[in-house]
């Protein structure tokens, strides 16, 4: 009874003696060979943390090679697009409907015969009688001539002064800037000259003086662009064209006229805060969500003297 015990026992002890060491052993950490604990996380030492990968740094681009002289002078040619100049029947329809009616009065000047011609312009006149008879009339007939014809030095100007403006201040504003030159420049020097008569200083000849052309609302308009372009533009503008028309004065050719250049000269000068007013107003509509496609274009930057 107590041999087969204690054979039992002895048997127990050596079946469970392996089992307990490959316990023992599953439970030992291979890196230390010590004994961990069942069930307690995180005993078998901190995981080691990698380090973040470093971003590549990227390969410096090579720089692009600069273009050569020609190449960026043709990029600022066209940057300035000298075309803008000129008028167009989109972008400046009142310059451009303007001068194509000079265009044909110049061609009848030219090729129809002389005493049509003379007619015609003599009833467009704005001397004394007929301003004092149809005034309205003879204004805007006056303003439909150039004297001179399309070469000569007011025409050109009307031309690249009357689109620089249009493009500044829109059409009408530009028309209504011409006209105000016109008008008042044409009746200060023509009311002198009826009151001269009138006085017995002037004869009576004088009341039929043949006046007309574009002249007057064309130095007017170079007055008032000069108020819209910068500082490095505007003074040699006047001070060009202001020698231009005080030569003429001094030179007593026809002081009647000399002087309604430089009076409208001074007339567009004195429109600079209306001009600019308008501009500014211009822009502002310009630069909003809903307006025009033709008023941005007519406002986009760029363009120094156009």
């Amino acid at each position: 009874m107590d041999r087969s015990t204690t054979a039992t026992a002895t048997a127990v002890a050596t079946t469970t003696a392996p089992t307990a060491s490959s316990a023992d052993a599953a439970l030992k950490d291979p890196q230390t060979g010590s004994l961990l604990l069942d069930g307690v996380p995180r005993q078998r030492g901190a995981t080691a943390v990698l380090p973040a990968p470093r971003p590549a740094t990227p390969a410096l681009a090579p720089p692009a090679p600069s273009a050569p002289p020609v190449s960026r002078a043709l990029a600022r040619l066209r940057s300035l697009r000298p075309w803008r100049l000129l008028p167009t029947p989109t972008g400046t329809p009142f310059t451009f409907g303007y001068a194509a009616v000079l265009t044909v009065t110049a061609m009848v000047t030219d090729y129809a015969d002389p005493s049509l011609v003379h007619a015609l312009q003599q009833g467009s006149s704005t001397d004394v009688a007929h301003l004092i008879r149809e005034p309205v009339l003879v204004l805007l007939a006056s303003a439909l001539w150039m004297a001179g014809g399309i070469t000569s030095p007011y025409a050109i100007g009307f031309v690249l002064v009357l689109t620089a403006l249009e493009r500044r201040i829109g059409g009408l504003r530009a028309a209504g800037v011409f006209l105000l030159g016109h008008v008042v420049a044409t009746l200060a020097t023509e009311v002198p000259v009826g009151l001269s008569v009138l006085a017995g200083d002037l004869p009576d000849s004088s009341l039929h003086r043949l006046d007309y052309g574009i002249s007057f609302g064309v130095a007017t308009s170079v007055g008032a662009l000069a108020g819209l372009l910068r500082p490095w533009l505007r003074w040699p503008l006047l001070v060009v064209f202001g020698s231009m028309v005080v030569g003429d004065l001094l030179e007593f050719a026809d002081p009647m006229t000399d002087w309604g250049h430089v009076m409208s000269l001074a007339i567009g000068v004195s429109t600079w805060p209306l001009v600019r007013g308008w501009r500014r107003a211009r822009t502002a509509a310009a630069s909003s969500p809903g307006a025009p496609a033709a008023v941005r274009t007519a406002q986009t930057p760029g363009t120094v003297a156009a």
